[in-house]
């Protein structure tokens, strides 16, 4: 039972005093302390509606204990790592994460064609000094706590849920001085008996971005799951579900695109239908109001929202979610495709913790060397690996 430090006084989970010192925690803008390790790991509080909830700061899951729900592997094991220190900054004070993003929240002139933005980087040696639209998703995903599952947790993920997890982690995230949720549409869950109110609350946050006489156009970001991709003169509309009404267009340069550098999230979304692709896009709104994508990433997540590349991720997934502990799913951000990485982590085995790899078919003998670097370089680990020229998935080591 996790315990916690608020003013001086120690409370555990179920003591019935927890939740009054919480909300006064909130008020009075203390930091809970998590007592996993001591000294205690400084935690913030968030509020939902009428409650309130303890929740990590940016990049300090390493710090906690790994039995821990707050904890979080360490960031070399995953794409994270190589952006620490210059895409990704952590405010000690505040316990807020100063992002540089290597795509631009504004435009100048006319409209630039649409992009993909998760571009492959040439060299991996090279400090990752900007996060790509596809990291940004990958680190807002990863701080909303959505790459943990267990089996212990019952029902399926529902998109409500998801938008206040990502809402609470992008304010917790700054760009150029501003909170990232300030310049963040996440679509609302649609009620038809709630469209006009919604439609209402959409149009008041697109009003920052309104063209103006003079001075760049301002863009936002969406993030939002793909409802359909609609054929349309010069182009195609971007459905996203929940946005009935606002399709978000791409001219046929940047469909082109699209398809191209996403030709894999496509062929998986077409290929299983209980899974969904999400979007995070840049856009800005012409004069006609009409809402029009400037760059663009995919990213494949499951029935239960985790993230995978391949079939081969999609099918380790599934038996992670079958077991009844804590797997957390390793995220790529900038590394290409051919740097080896961490597919998934089960962070509570004993006596060490459990690393999965899985080596796709195309690996050559730098990718085979660059993995057993990683391997050699964290003995406190065990390892588990699937060569998939080798044949079907291992089982599982048992718990």
């Amino acid at each position: 039972m996790r315990r916690f430090e608020i003013g001086g006084v120690v409370l555990d989970e179920a003591d019935p005093d927890l939740t009054a010192a919480v909300a006064a925690a909130h008020r009075d803008r203390v930091r809970p302390l998590c007592l996993c390790r001591q000294p205690g790991v400084a935690m913030y509080v968030a509020r939902i509606g009428d409650q309130h909830v303890i929740k990590r700061m940016p990049l300090t899951g390493g710090l906690h204990d790994p039995e821990c729900d707050s904890y979080e592997p360490p960031l070399e094991l995953s794409g994270l790592g190589p952006l620490m220190g210059n895409a990704i900054r952590l405010d000690p004070e505040t316990g807020q994460a100063a992002l540089r993003l290597e795509f631009s929240l504004s435009r100048t002139g006319s409209r630039a064609p649409p992009t993909p933005g998760a571009s492959e980087a040439s060299s991996v040696k090279s400090e990752a000094r900007r996060l790509s639209l596809r990291a940004l998703l990958h680190f807002l995903w990863n701080e909303a706590g959505l790459t943990k599952r267990t089996s212990v947790w019952s029902g399926k993920r529902q998109w409500w849920n998801l938008r206040w997890h990502l809402i609470e982690a992008a304010k917790t995230m700054v760009v150029k001085g501003a909170p990232l949720s300030e310049v963040l549409l996440l679509p609302e869950p649609f009620r038809a008996s709630s469209k006009a109110a919604i439609e209402e609350r959409r149009a008041a946050a697109l009003r920052a971005i309104l063209p103006q006489k003079t001075g760049p156009r301002r863009l936002m970001v969406l993030v939002g799951e793909i409802k359909e991709f609609q054929a349309a003169r010069g182009g195609h509309r971007v459905v996203v579900k929940h946005m009935p009404g606002f399709p978000l267009l791409l001219d046929d340069k940047g469909w082109q695109s699209l398809k191209a550098r996403f030709e894999i999230e496509l062929a998986l979304w077409s290929a299983n239908d209980a899974a969904h692709l999400v979007a995070i896009a840049t856009f800005g709104v012409n004069d006609a109001g009409l809402a029009a994508i400037e760059e663009i990433a995919l990213m494949m997540v499951t029935e239960n929202w985790i993230p995978y590349e391949s079939v081969h991720e999609e099918r380790l997934v599934g038996a992670l979610a079958k077991l009844r502990e804590q797997s957390i799913k390793g995220l790529r951000y900038g590394l290409p495709s051919d740097q080896p990485m961490v597919a998934a982590l089960l962070m509570q085995r004993k006596p060490k913790p459990l690393a999965l790899y899985i080596v796709p078919g195309s690996a050559d003998d730098a990718y085979e060397a660059e993995l057993n670097e990683m391997v050699a370089a964290r003995p406190d680990f065990d390892s588990w690996i699937w060569r998939v020229a080798q044949g079907d998935m291992p089982p599982l080591p048992a718990r």
